[in-house]
């Protein structure tokens, strides 16, 4: 009822006589002297069950509000005066576009969380999509925003204030901490626009009630019916980058890489390849200074010189490490083949760290 009200609030600047709203047992939902909110009016049984749009009972005018062909509510002023009706015809009208505004606004984001749960037939997606006259062949990606949990703030606020086009871009808040974007695209290669979108949330929503958060991202899709395959891809982006990249707060499934590959590998078979990989003890006997040096000559990209001067170190201290590494490990980082298998045994031993953890 307070849209109603809001509705008659903004029309009373123009209106003079006393308006309002009333079902069709007479009880005011909605008035211009909000005194009368919750008080009674008389109308004529025969005019409710009748054929006559309007009707004038001592002095005050009646006008029903269909929609969507059924009886939905009855307007009424007290003045008799044509000027008046007029006044009261264009208002049933704003109640209409409202009402209905509401409603498809409702239906189509219940809709579109319908589908990213799996709670919808896929054959009847489209179906309902062009009841609700949406494009089903659009671009689309999803985005999942993980935020901490607050009482005090409304991250789906902040957001939707973001996203104002309700009609293209659909806010679904799943519970305290996840918050899902449906957002259509122009174009799906606009990759940096996806990213630039993701990099607003997190910033907006840190700048305006100090709430950290994550965003998974999925792929891009052109059907409606896709789009609950994209937020299981941001789904597994948020859960693969905790693992992997738990410094990352965007993390795009089309970016996972080979972590991507081992989340979806069992358990037995990452123990298994470790212990192939490695003596017993061996990567749990690397200390910290070894571990940065590691990390460091990867992402040179094996080259020694640009390693050693981003350590300060001597180019033969750095390579007295490597052999040192290669002395614990069996694996001469030196060579692609080896680097390559201990990249991905580290990334192995993070994925067990995370299993172990959650018990």
């Amino acid at each position: 009822m307070k849209l109603l009200q809001n509705l008659v609030n903004q029309a009373k600047q123009n209106i003079k006589a006393e308006f309002g709203v009333i079902n069709e047992s007479g009880l005011i939902l909605a008035c211009s002297d909000e005194r009368n909110v919750g008080k009674k009016m008389d109308i004529p049984e025969d005019f409710i069950e009748g054929q006559n749009l309007s009707i004038v009972v001592d002095g005050i005018t009646y006008r029903k509000v269909f929609i969507r062909n059924k009886l939905e509510y009855i307007t009424f002023i007290k003045s008799d005066s044509e000027e008046y009706y007029n006044y009261l015809s264009l208002f049933c009208i704003n109640i209409i576009n409202l009402k209905t505004y509401h409603e498809e606004k409702f239906d189509k984001r219940s809709f579109i969380k319908n589908i990213i749960l799996d709670n919808i037939l896929p054959g009847d997606i489209s179906i309902r999509a062009k009841e609700l006259r949406m494009a089903t062949n659009v671009y689309r990606v999803v985005f999942l925003i993980k935020t901490e949990k607050s009482s005090e703030v409304y991250s789906s606020e902040i957001i939707q204030n973001l996203f104002p086009n309700r009609s293209k871009d659909f806010i679904v808040v799943l519970d305290e901490e996840n918050i899902v974007l449906v957002k259509e695209l122009k174009s799906k290669d606009d990759k940096a626009e996806i990213e630039k979108i993701a990099a607003v949330i997190i910033d907006n929503l840190n700048a305006e009630s100090m709430v950290k958060a994550h965003v998974g991202i999925g792929t891009v899709v052109d059907d409606i019916k896709d789009i609950g395959r994209s937020f299981k891809e941001a789904q597994t982006a948020l859960m693969v980058g905790a693992i992997f990249e738990s410094e990352k707060k965007i993390v795009n499934y089309e970016k996972l890489g080979i972590g991507r590959l081992i989340y979806q590998l069992p358990e037995t078979l990452c123990r298994m390849f470790l212990n192939e990989v490695f003596p017993e003890g061996a990567l749990e006997s690397l200390d910290d200074e070894t571990l940065i040096t590691i990390q460091k000559f990867f992402e040179n990209d094996l080259n020694i010189s640009e390693t050693s001067r981003q350590l300060y170190v001597h180019r033969n201290t750095l390579v007295y490490r490597l052999e040192k590494i290669y002395k614990i490990t069996g694996l001469d980082l030196r060579k692609l083949d080896d680097a390559i298998t201990f990249k991905v045994s580290t990334l192995v031993k993070k994925y067990l760290d995370n299993y172990a953890a959650k018990g």
